[in-house]
């Protein structure tokens, strides 16, 4: 597989470029000399090209391509664009300050964006209404219908997630060992650190002290899911830190599941002044109870999405380590659908070529 292409005979630059190659996971091609970049010039991924042979490098004359950045250790240079332009390039960019972008640009050519992950996020309207249930229910449905899935348990104080799956003794990292994670990670590295059923991953809580979720730690892993699935479930506490404000600027909707009574309308107004300045598209799951549900929405000023219907048994089937119950059952139908209603043509598009990881998952 063609490397990224270094261009550049600054040692100091290049130590640099190699180390945060190194934190991508890939290995670069250098040429120490304008002239001896040509061989490389078309076929490499990348190309990087050091402010100290960019003119060098425009008076060859290479063939327009894509992919070309110049990197710089030296900040505000007012010639700097002039070279940019010279050499095709795209942007500038200077180090230190740019080694996150640079990683990035590195990563891309390492792990091509493959799939497209779109990110749900699930949010109870008041605490017990069910917003971890329909979660994990979610996820399980997509996984099973050939969708690859990453359900991320976001509440601290949840119990994890991974007991609701009856899971809770998978093998595997939870979020204690992924928090400190910064830069970028590969899907697949985090499908492999994290328990993975069929096409289903999750990462769960834990049951030791809380753990609060950095914006950085979430963002590292929302990275790497959207790259390489096709769905991300995230389970949301009543609160909104930093991890939490990460995941609902990047969901395409934003559930928020809401018992139909005085009270649980009464909560969710609450809930649904929290989450709605940071996230695009609220919509509401009622829970059958003693008021109308599209009564309860137009209180809320946010569409109903549909009304869960109620499990008999689900209590007793979760505290037996089973997950919930889905196939043939109305829960299941609800999820079937309110994913098709969210996503489109995502779960069928997500179907072809890959079979159903229903056997075997939890």
């Amino acid at each position: 597989m063609p490397r990224p292409l270094a261009i550049t005979d600054d040692q100091e630059l290049l130590d640099d470029l190699l180390r945060i190659a190194a934190a991508a996971g890939v290995e670069l091609d250098v040429a120490h000399a304008a002239a001896h970049a040509r061989p490389y010039w078309i076929r490499a991924p990348l190309v990087v090209v050091g402010s100290d042979l960019a003119d060098d490098l425009a008076a060859t004359g290479p063939p327009p391509r894509q992919n070309v950045v110049v990197v710089t250790r030296t900040t505000d240079d007012p010639d700097m664009w002039r070279r940019c332009v010279a050499v095709g390039a795209h942007t500038v960019l200077e180090l230190p300050e740019a080694e996150r972008l640079l990683v990035e640009e590195f990563g891309d050519t390492a792990e091509p964006v493959t799939r497209a992950g779109t990110v749900l996020c699930v949010a109870g309207g008041k605490g017990g209404a069910g917003a971890t249930v329909l979660a994990a229910s979610l996820a399980l449905t997509a996984s099973r219908g050939g969708l690859r899935t990453l359900l991320v348990d976001a509440d601290p104080l949840g119990g994890g997630i991974d007991v609701l799956l009856g899971q809770e003794d998978a093998l595997g990292a939870r979020w204690p060992d992924v928090v400190g994670r910064e830069g970028r990670v590969s899907f697949a590295a985090l499908q492999e650190a994290l328990p993975t059923f069929g096409e289903l991953t999750v990462l769960s809580a834990h049951r030791g002290e809380p753990v609060r979720i950095p914006r950085e730690a979430m963002r590292v892993v929302l990275d790497a899911a959207q790259r390489g699935c096709d769905l991300v479930v995230v389970d949301l506490p009543r609160h909104v830190g930093e991890g939490e404000a990460e995941a609902l600027a990047r969901a395409a909707a934003t559930i928020v599941v809401v018992p139909a009574d005085l009270r649980g309308a009464l909560a969710a107004a609450q809930t649904v002044t929290l989450l709605r300045p940071g996230t695009g598209d609220l919509r509401l799951v009622m829970r059958a109870g003693t008021l109308d549900p599209e009564v309860v929405a137009a209180s809320l000023s946010v569409p109903c999405a549909g009304v869960l219907p109620e499990t008999r048994g689900l209590v007793e089937t979760v505290d037996r380590g089973d997950p919930p119950p889905l196939r043939r059952s109305p829960l299941g139908r609800f999820c079937g659908e309110l994913l098709e209603s969210l996503l489109g043509g995502l779960s069928q598009s997500g179907r072809s070529g890959r079979s159903s990881a229903g056997a075997g998952g939890p």
